[in-house]
């Protein structure tokens, strides 16, 4: 049994808002990405499940055994068009990196954005998440100059879009 089938992709339910909470919070502060203008900031970081239970959103986790180790969505981008929606939220422990999860995530992420009528995501982050810069990159997301709507990630200095 390979090292991949130990781990689950699957849709965000209640019982997970805890452990994704508490991935968001741990990611943020190892990157530095802590206080105002970050997503850690964020209301629904506490709610993930409610904020993106409806039918504009979508939003998944990685498990091990019950375990939450990464984590990830889309929905609509915040001051936005109304067929574009913002890659968010997403995060991984560091056991959970270097075995392509994120890029698998982030496709996932995209066909759910495809299906919900999408035609542009954005996505914000930071610089020193080299590992995930390099991602969007690979997937073809193209840098943008500023930030597209009203996200409140005014820390945030590195801005992507990727049309669908």
């Amino acid at each position: 049994m390979g090292r991949r089938s130990e781990y689950a992709m699957r849709p965000i339910q209640p019982g997970d808002n805890e452990q994704v909470a508490r991935i968001i919070r741990r990611v943020m502060a190892e990157f530095g990405a802590v206080g105002e203008g970050y997503s850690i900031m964020d209301a629904e970081v506490d709610a993930m499940y409610e904020a993106y239970h409806n039918h504009r959103s979508a939003f998944f986790v990685i498990e091990r055994q019950a375990d939450v180790l990464g984590c990830g969505g889309i929905a609509p981008l915040a001051g936005g068009d109304e067929d574009t929606c913002e890659l968010k939220k997403m995060y991984f422990l560091p056991e959970l990196r270097g075995q392509g999860w994120g890029k698998r995530l982030s496709l996932h992420c995209l066909d759910e954005a495809r299906k919900l009528g999408y035609r542009l995501c954005y996505l914000e982050t930071v610089a020193r998440m080299q590992q995930a810069n390099q991602l969007y990159q690979r997937l073809g997301f193209q840098k943008l100059d500023t930030a597209l709507g009203h996200t409140g990630h005014s820390s945030c200095e590195t801005y992507y879009a990727l049309e669908l």
